[in-house]
């Protein structure tokens, strides 16, 4: 990762990914009558629509590069934010939901963490920072909330 504009084309195109992807899991889960897991991937994909928000906000000025989906830089097929499909299955249960959500939510974690590691430019070290930190406070969030479901106590997608 070579420049802050790079790196928002980036993070633009991982948020997207996310609030699609959780937006379709919902749409899923809705359908096939698992509403409780199809509120937590609506509110997930809310989260996300909220940090592309950011993302585009923090671009508004700047020139980015036009990027081809081959363009991309990705630690894996797809952008890490970008929940397992396969949770579409509708006996999918609400810990498992979670658990897609956690490593979802880890690999962009992940993803924001090693482009601060790797970087020298010191504005996208501390963008990168902020990103990953934002990630982290997801990733806690769900751990949270996966004990309280372990507790039997209602989680915050509940109310």
């Amino acid at each position: 990762m070579d420049s802050v504009e790079e790196f928002l084309v980036h993070a633009i195109r991982i948020e997207q990914e996310a609030a699609l992807r959780f937006g379709q899991l919902a749409d899923a889960m809705n359908t096939q009558g698992n509403r409780e897991v199809g509120r937590l991937f609506r509110q997930l994909a809310d989260y996300s629509k909220l940090h592309l928000a950011d993302a585009r906000e923090r671009a508004g000025y700047r020139d980015l590069p036009p990027l081809r989906p081959e363009d991309y830089t990705w630690p894996d097929i797809e952008s890490p934010e970008a929940a397992a499909i396969w949770a579409a299955d509708p006996m999918l249960g609400r810990e498992q939901a979670l658990e897609v959500a956690l490593e979802a939510e880890q690999a962009g974690m992940d993803y924001y963490s090693d482009v601060m590691k790797n970087t020298i430019d010191p504005e996208l070290r501390a963008l990168a920072q902020e990103f990953a930190d934002e990630e982290a406070g997801h990733v806690a969030e769900l751990k949270r909330w996966i004990e309280l479901h372990r507790e039997g106590k209602p989680l915050p997608s509940d109310v």
